[in-house]
């Protein structure tokens, strides 16, 4: 590779690291640039739909922009929300509150801002959970329903540009949480997992993701990645893309009537 085309390729994705913030959980910068297999074995809106009814008091805990949490289209009266993410607090206060969903400030799963027995549904997509703080909160009888991002999420890409950072996560596998909400009094009543593809179709579109989540891509920076990015260039114009691997799992969890 001639080093007029490595300049304008660090000048391009130096710029992408410039811009990577997001609003909400909106990755609309890099459509089209990337894809993300969504096909899940499980429709974790549909799973939701199958237990809530009007009447019920649901949670969304991290709830991000309020976004997935309106498209369920709850009764705003029987609707509360957490969110810890600075930028997305202010944006619920803007977007939830008005409508009256009771809407509070929360980065702690331990110590979430509501009185026992609360909730008929607590949902939690992507987000942090401890079991036992869930079933504080939770009903008897009443539901903890949650997809989450597994601990093998994105490995291959992370290791193409830092090879040595530890999985940040090694407890984000199913047994492992499976057993955790048992024995803080759970039945679990469906467990699933999937792996899917992940792709990018050029290099500034992955620097700009690699920043975002940067909990998974500790340390990653064009300056401290840079030879591996040229790898990773090469690997696209050899095959189209590089891939890696979504990993999720799914546990819909009943606290046991006492």
């Amino acid at each position: 590779m001639d080093t007029v085309k490595i300049t304008a390729l660090r000048k391009a994705w130096e710029e992408e690291e410039k811009i990577a913030h997001i609003h909400g959980w909106d990755f609309s910068h890099i459509h089209g640039r990337y894809e993300e297999e969504d096909d899940l074995p499980w429709d974790y809106k549909q799973i939701i739909e199958e237990y809530l009814t009007d009447d019920m008091k649901l949670l969304d805990y991290d709830t991000g922009g309020g976004e997935f949490l309106l498209s369920l289209g709850h009764p705003y009266r029987n609707t509360a929300a957490t969110e810890g993410y600075p930028p997305n607090v202010e944006l619920c206060k803007e977007t939830l509150l008005p409508l009256g969903i009771d809407f509070k400030p929360c980065n702690d799963a331990k110590k979430i801002p509501f009185s026992d027995n609360s909730f008929d549904i607590f949902i939690n997509r992507h987000g942090s959970f401890d079991p036992e703080e869930a079933y504080r909160i939770i009903k008897p009888g009443g539901m903890f329903i949650t997809q989450q991002v597994g601990s093998k999420n994105d490995r291959e890409l992370v290791e193409m540009v830092l090879p040595d950072v530890p999985v940040p996560f090694p407890e984000q596998e199913l047994s492992v949480q499976k057993k955790k909400f048992e024995d803080a009094g759970f039945d679990v009543i469906r467990s699933d997992e999937a792996f899917r593809p992940i792709r990018f179709f050029d290099v500034g579109a992955f620097v700009w993701f690699a920043r975002i989540i940067e909990w998974e891509f500790v340390g990653f920076s064009v300056e401290n990645c840079f030879d591996r990015l040229l790898r990773m260039q090469e690997l696209i114009e050899q095959n189209g893309a590089v891939e890696g691997t979504v990993h999720r799992y799914l546990i819909v969890a009943k606290k046991m009537d006492h």
